[in-house]
């Protein structure tokens, strides 16, 4: 009976797939991102008391939050009219968020893309289900920065968000074509200007709904370049998800 081959065949994937799962766990035991101390639950209860997450009241466009609550967007959205449809962050920029997210940056610590990939799928699973999400994608690097750092930290962000919520995961769409500076040595004026035309995309969207994947928020500067190129190759709306974002007061 075919059907009976398939289902054993499957049964041995999974338990092939759960036997390196645990070796890696042994191997590898997940720590938390902030404190280093080895911890099953991802983040350790200490860290989870220092950690700020993004609450209400937040800018209704950007996510940032804001201490007024009648007021519907933060200072940076009221000057700027950005491309991206709306975004969220899980965590305020601040320590011991920020050391974490600079290290899985530069430091090499891609093991806390999976902690912040579950954290960003548990916090707003609902919201990409909301918002009828069909295509993740996460923001590139350019191939220069890629050689020397070896990985694309939106990249692992974004594999562990699209396994978890079983939305499709594209890294190849969109590329980066231009070799900008480090953005956070400039204001916001001239991180337009120096963003502007960075991104491409290397073939159709087919996707209406997208959801762009970073590290960190700060102006959208970046987000909105990556949206525009989206919006002008097919998509209708494109969201974002990010670690962390500053404050909008």
């Amino acid at each position: 009976n075919p059907f009976i081959i398939l289902r054993e065949k499957a049964k041995i994937l999974w338990n092939r797939k759960w036997i390196e799962e645990r070796c890696l766990d042994i191997l590898y035991p997940q720590k938390c991102p902030f404190c280093g101390k080895i911890e099953k639950q991802r983040i350790c209860k200490e860290c989870r008391k220092k950690i700020l997450p993004v609450e209400e009241p937040r800018c209704k466009k950007c996510g940032k939050p804001i201490r007024e609550a009648e007021k519907e967007y933060c200072y940076d959205c009221t000057m700027i009219r950005h491309v991206f449809e709306e975004g969220r962050s899980i965590w305020i920029h601040k320590e011991p968020v920020s050391r974490a997210v600079y290290a899985l940056k530069y430091q090499n610590r891609r093991i806390y893309a999976k902690a912040f990939g579950e954290e960003m799928a548990d916090q707003y699973g609902y919201y990409l289900r909301e918002k009828k999400v069909e295509l993740i994608v996460p923001v590139p690097l350019h191939r220069k920065k890629m050689r020397i750092r070896g990985y694309n930290q939106a990249a692992l962000l974004a594999e562990v968000l699209g396994e978890i919520t079983g939305i499709s995961v594209d890294e190849d769409i969109l590329v980066r074509v231009k070799n900008t500076k480090p953005l956070k040595q400039l204001n916001d004026k001239e991180r337009r200007r120096s963003i502007r035309g960075a991104f491409s995309v290397r073939k159709s969207v087919w996707a209406k709904t997208i959801v762009l994947i970073d590290d960190i928020y700060t102006t959208g500067s970046t987000l909105d370049e990556a949206a525009r190129v989206l919006l002008k190759a097919g998509a209708e709306k494109v969201y974002f998800l990010t670690i962390s974002i500053g404050q909008g007061y």
